[in-house]
């Protein structure tokens, strides 16, 4: 193992309290434990509590303003009744785990240490940097299991007809209408307020079905596995594993 996971891994072991710093996002640690993270490439928890109804961004943008610079934004959400603690924590440690993976996973670029550094939302629920570096290359290995072409996670999104192919899920049918040839994964997930993640196994699976170009390789075959058992039901299954893991992480904290 080497590049910024080595690196996160040797300060975790050192107990490090800072900002783990790359051109694609940052790590904010406690006590060697991932504590936050966030990265252009993933929507914030900011934009999946509001995109999802769940806050207004009036109420989003009050509590940054009441609570930032104490650093307990989302202490504030819970005491001020805006959400449940376990709401909170579920939404959040979606959006560190979504964050890491852009963070850990991308190539080449400078990886540096700021001591001390914390993030204005404050601490929820500490994972340990091996929890997240693992999920990291989970995440690495399901997708490349989907479609083993990851030029389509970054490249705007293209159509293309596919009329033999078998109809898109629910969820990838969104997914769909918002390709415009000028919007990327990461664009579409912040308009449809999911993780990014989520939104790149809808990508590849629709890549490996036809339904989007996949850039600077041939035309997608047909998949072996149809379209359909993915859609709706199969879909969700990566939803369900991420929360079994953070109902773990969390009760392993208790």
């Amino acid at each position: 193992m080497s590049g910024p996971r080595s690196v996160l891994l040797d300060l975790a072991a050192r107990r490090a309290t800072g900002a783990l710093l790359r051109d694609s996002g940052t790590l904010y640690l406690a006590d060697g434990a991932v504590v936050h993270a966030e990265s252009p490439a993933a929507p914030g928890v900011g934009t999946l509590l509001t995109a999802g109804g769940r806050l207004t961004d009036d109420l989003w943008r009050g509590a940054i303003d009441r609570a930032g610079a104490r650093r307990q934004v989302g202490r504030f959400l819970v005491d001020s009744g805006r959400l449940s603690c376990g709401e909170l924590e579920i939404c959040h440690l979606s959006a560190l785990f979504d964050a890491s993976y852009f963070v850990l996973g991308a190539k080449g670029g400078p990886t540096r240490f700021r001591p001390g550094a914390q993030h204005w939302f404050g601490h929820l629920r500490p994972i340990t940097a091996g929890a997240v570096e693992r999920e990291s290359r989970r995440r690495t290995a399901l997708l490349n299991g989907l479609w083993p072409h990851p030029q389509v996670d970054t490249a705007p999104v293209v159509r293309r007809a596919a009329p033999h192919s078998p109809a898109p899920s629910r969820r990838q049918g969104a997914v769909l209408a918002l390709a415009d040839g000028v919007r990327t994964p990461s664009e579409i997930a912040r308009l449809l307020g999911r993780p990014a993640f989520h939104t790149l196994i809808d990508i590849r699976r629709l890549a490996a079905a036809g339904y989007i170009d996949t850039p600077a390789a041939g035309p997608p075959p047909r998949p072996a596995t149809p379209l359909a058992p993915w859609s709706a039901d199969a879909a969700a299954v990566p939803d369900v594993a991420l929360l079994r893991r953070i109902r773990d992480a969390l009760e392993a904290r208790l």
